[in-house]
Parts: C-alpha cells; structure tokens; sequence
C-alpha cells in the first residue's frame, strides 16, 4: 500500500509514553494510518538563523519530521502572510488586513523551504496530504521539483465568495496554485461553492458537474469532506470528568445556577465579543434570570504578536468588568471569564454539566466546540446548543437553536429560550444531532478524503454518502 505523506504547519507527534495529542487532524492521521506506512511533515514550532537538518521522531510505522525555520520567515510567513492577510480575508474580515509584498515574498519562501527539505524524503508513489492556508502554494512547489504525485489539499477555515477572495493582492497567482492539486476539499457545500464560482468567474476554468474542473492543462477535483469529532471518546470523557473532585467543586460554586459556557481560542473571527454583548441583552430583557444564571466563557490567548489579537483580548475584558459591575452582586458574579488554557477533561465537564452551549462565531470553518458540546451532553438530561448560523457546523447540526451573531435580541431570545425549553425537546434536538455526530465521524474523515484523492469514482461529498448510508 502507498505511503501516506501528511504535510502541516504544525504537526503533532507522540509524547515519550508514545501518546498522541487528542486533537481532530491527530486522529484523523492516526485512524488514516491503519495498516500503511507515514510520514508527517512540518514546523517544529522552533526558529533559528540558520535550520538544522530536519528532525526525525519515528514511532510504530509513522515518521514524524519537523523542520525549524528562520526568525524572519516565521515573522513575515506566519505572523504577517498567514495570520494578516489570509486568515482575515478567508474569513471575511478584508478590513482587517495588513498586506505587504515583504510577507508575501516570506509565505512563498516558506512553501517552498519546505517543499525542498520534503522533496528528498518523497517516493514516487506517495499519497500527498496538506493541510490549509499556510501551505497554499506547496503543491506548485512540489511539482517544480519534478514530483508527480497524487496531492490533495484540504482547507480548515472558510472560503469567501469570489468579490472578497479578489480582495487578496496576488489572487489570481496564490489562489490559481490551488489547481496544482488533485483534489481541494472543504469543510462545506457554500466554501466549495464560492472556490467554484472563483474559479469559473475570475480564473476561468471550465467544469461539468462543479466538482471536477479544467483549467489549461490542470485537471482537478473540487469536493466537501466536513471534519468530525471522536463522539463516543468525547462523550466517555466528559462521564468519567464529572466523577472527578474538581467537578464537584466547580458544581458547588455554582449555587444551583443553570451555567452558559463558551469555550474558544481568543480570535475576532469567534464572536466573543458580540456574544457577551448578547448576554448583556438577555440580562436587561429577562431580569427573572437574574442571581439564576452564570456564564463561564473560557477564550485562551493566541498569536499575540499580533495587533489585534492583544484589542480583542482588551474588548472582551472591558465588556466582561462592564457587565459584572452592572448586574452583578456581592453573592453573584453574572460573567466568568478565564484567559487561559485548560485540560481537556476539564472542558469536557463544564460541557457536560452546562445547560446552553454558546457557539456563536462571526465566521467558522467548521467549529468542531460545537461538536463537542453535543457529544458531551447527557443524553437522558441535554443542554441546548446555540449556534452561529455562520459556522461551518450549522449545516450539519440543524437542530440547534440558530442565532445571527450580529442580533444581539436574537441571541438574548435564543437564550432565554433555551432555559425555557421543555426536557422533552431537549432530548429530541440532542439526538438528532447525535445521530449525525456519529455519521461523520473524525475516524473515517482522513480515510474518506484519502478515498477520494485515490480513487475517482470515489464521493466528493463525503457526509452525504455517509448519512445515507447511516
């Protein structure tokens, strides 16, 4: 069987014990990686001035390579290309782009450094894995060192539609290196749709069916592959985590309170803000609640080197002490806010235990919290999910109470109506989006898209089949 080559900015290797970290791709490559010899290529996470040959941690059949890079590359590749232009852009927020030629040169730099240091490790009969918006252009890079591999590309966050991807200087160049790949996937059928409309609009090219495409000489596959969650570890997690000592502390705390959690990366594209200003509202239309709730948002720091990164981390703040001074008493504090990281079983079983699960992003890939917050919950007992119709997983998770994060009211309703809603339809929303959980689960993702790249006659919208099937 061919070798599966997994390339990614960061990867994820085995701890000394020989343990990988739980997070979706890790599992993904894991259940992938049954039965076939690995390799699984990128960013150590270290800089230096002049790179070390790359680091190799080999563990059952997998090799795990890492490659440091240099302080300037990491600085324009990583902190300006990647994380100032790409990612505001792809998730519609071209107001908050900083572009200039320098991070571009240093994204491109980067792409192929890493296709040079890859090149030597590859076989002729490798299958090409890479994962999302750092590595763009690494496919062209790789076929200009003579590699003819089959190469697929799957993109994490969303995809805009064509007038905003044109936003992005150079668009036609970096989103045009796309078509160097066999099959582009993504998280849903409005991210496939929009690269569609970009690629018959803006560049041209010509297609059938809108999944397989011709562009010159390029020939390539557009299809949805939406990541899952590991449903039933998750939900085993979250069981045994309300057993421990510190869930009962934490229920203690509470004082009989229903709990609201919100659990996120601190990132303007998540909405914090905008939902601590829907929570605001809910307090000022539904006083009843008041002394009755507690909300605990949980948003760990992340790319603080960047300027908006530390004013999102000031807005939530001010907004967290502004509410609390308005509403809170000596005997309840409305917000609880923690900046920090969390073990994972420690999440699980504030998910457990919570009564609404606040997902709401401005815009998402996917959000696989939401999933989460879904597999976690009891069964005989459910909280309800409010979740952002603009993320990836409201096409899946129809049964959650939908909300436009942008409508502080609606947000105030939805939770009000979430407190309200009767056990029986608690139990009916929660399996049905359970159901589905368990149809797209994160162990047939990687084998699904790997499927795909492989065989043509395989299913570009790989959910659909599943649940079909199901």
């Amino acid at each position: 069987m061919s070798r599966l080559v997994v390339i990614s900015n960061r990867v994820v290797y085995p701890d000394e014990n020989g343990n990988t970290a739980p997070g979706g791709l890790a599992v993904a490559v894991e259940a992938t990686m049954q039965d076939r010899d690995g390799l699984w290529f990128g960013w150590s996470g270290q800089v230096s001035e002049d790179p070390p040959q790359p680091t190799t941690i080999e563990c059952e059949k997998m090799q795990y390579v890492l490659t440091d890079v240099r302080p300037q590359d990491f600085q324009e590749y990583y902190n300006g290309f990647a994380n100032r232009v790409l990612w505001p852009i792809l998730h519609y927020r071209v107001d908050l782009a900083e572009f200039n030629e320098a991070d571009f040169g240093g994204y491109q730099r980067v792409n192929e450094f890493f296709a040079e240091r890859l090149s030597p490790l590859l076989e002729a009969d490798d299958i090409l894995w890479v994962h999302d918006y750092h590595l763009i252009p690494l496919a062209q890079a790789l076929r200009a060192r003579g590699h003819n591999n089959r190469i697929g590309f799957f993109l994490h966050i969303p995809m805009p539609p064509p007038d905003l991807l044109t936003t992005l200087p150079h668009h036609a160049e970096l989103i045009g290196a796309l078509t160097e790949y066999n099959l582009i996937g993504f998280q849903t059928d409005n991210d496939a749709s929009n690269f569609a409309r970009y690629l018959t609009r803006v560049l041209g090219a010509a297609t059938p069916d809108g999944r397989h495409y011709n562009l010159g000489q390029q020939r390539f596959r557009v299809g949805v592959f939406p990541v899952g969650v590991d449903t039933d570890g998750f939900r085993r997690l979250a069981e045994t985590a309300t057993q421990a000592p510190v869930a009962a502390e934490f229920t203690e705390s509470l004082s009989g309170r229903a709990l609201i959690v919100g659990v996120d990366r601190l990132d303007y594209s998540k909405g914090i803000v905008n939902r601590v200003d829907g929570y605001e509202r809910f307090l000022e239309k539904y006083p009843e609640w008041h002394g009755r709730v507690t909300y605990l948002q949980i948003a760990p720091g992340s790319r603080q080197d960047i300027p908006e990164y530390a004013q999102i981390d000031a807005a939530v703040s001010a907004r967290v002490g502004h509410i609390n001074g308005r509403f809170g008493e000596v005997s309840w504090v409305p917000l609880r806010y923690v900046s920090r990281n969390h073990r994972r079983e420690d999440i699980a079983m504030v998910m457990r235990m919570a009564r609404i699960g606040l997902v709401t992003p401005l815009r998402d890939g996917m959000n696989l919290v939401a999933k989460e917050f879904v597999a976690a919950q009891d069964p005989d007992d459910p909280g309800v999910l409010i979740l952002s119709q603009f993320a990836g997983a409201a096409a899946e998770l129809g049964a959650a109470l939908m909300v436009n994060p942008h409508d502080r009211d609606a947000m105030a309703d939805a939770i009000n109506a979430a407190l309200l809603m009767p056990l029986e339809e608690r139990r009916a929303r929660h399996q049905e989006m359970y159901t589905v959980l368990e149809a797209n689960h994160i162990r047939y993702w990687g084998q699904s898209f790997v499927d795909a790249l492989t065989r043509p006659g395989r299913a570009l919208n790989w959910l659909s089949s599943r649940l079909a099937a199901h």
